[in-house]
């Protein structure tokens, strides 16, 4: 799997559970949710996801978006 399809799924899954965290705990974890929104737009503009980064030292190859 590359680092590309890693980082989608992990945010995607990130994003799920900060919203059943906002349905079943407390509506604050929706501050989470933003938090992943602000990341996912930041690293389309820089090209630096740290997410990405940590998949890189677990040794995942790299994609096309985060060479």
């Amino acid at each position: 799997m590359s680092i590309d399809r890693a980082v989608f799924r992990f945010a995607g899954l990130m994003v799920l559970l900060s919203v059943a965290l906002t349905y079943f705990v407390s509506q604050y974890f929706l501050l989470f949710t933003v938090f992943i929104g602000l990341n996912l737009l930041q690293s389309s503009f820089t090209g630096f996801c740290p997410a990405a980064a940590f998949f890189r030292v677990l040794g995942f190859k790299a994609g096309c978006a985060f060479e």
